[in-house]
């Protein structure tokens, strides 16, 4: 039998759900259309990644780790071995433009300019100042996942 070693590389069906219960992403089309969250130019379809590379959050390739083809669990997942924990330090404030930022609003999403990268970022204030966040969206949550490994490759 085929088990989930530290660098298999899988095909795995998920569905990740905050702790109240709302869905926040999944690989399954059906699922995403029932609970209101499907985005038609997204390809729904197992997730196929190599274990070890880090391309996973710490909380998610842990709980893989053991799981043989078509067993499927469900595992919660603290924020530590997720997105990490909320940081202050991560909300950053920069001078307002008339011109550039009147169409800002409260919780859009715009992309920055950091060291050639376009890095995304909430807007979470406007005064004087545009405070952004850049946190990760899941930051600070715990999150629940079921995992189904549809395949491992040899």
């Amino acid at each position: 039998m085929k088990i989930v070693k530290e660098s298999s590389t899988i095909d795995v069906e998920y569905e990740g759900r905050l702790e109240n219960g709302e869905l926040f992403d999944t690989s399954k089309e059906e699922l995403a259309k029932k609970e209101g969250i499907f985005h038609e130019e997204r390809n729904y379809e197992p997730l196929h990644v190599t274990l070890g590379q880090g391309m996973l959050i710490k909380g998610f390739e842990d709980a893989l780790l053991g799981m043989h083809e078509e067993e499927e669990k469900t595992t919660k997942i603290d924020s530590q071995n997720a997105y990490g924990d909320k940081r202050e330090d991560l909300i950053k404030t920069f001078p307002k433009d008339l011109e550039r930022d009147k169409e800002l609003k409260i919780g859009m999403v715009v992309f920055v300019d950091l060291q050639g990268k376009q890095v995304p970022a909430k807007v979470v204030g406007i005064d004087e100042e545009i405070s952004l966040d850049f946190n990760h969206p899941l930051a600070g949550k715990n999150l629940t996942f079921t995992l189904k490994v549809v395949k491992i490759e040899e």
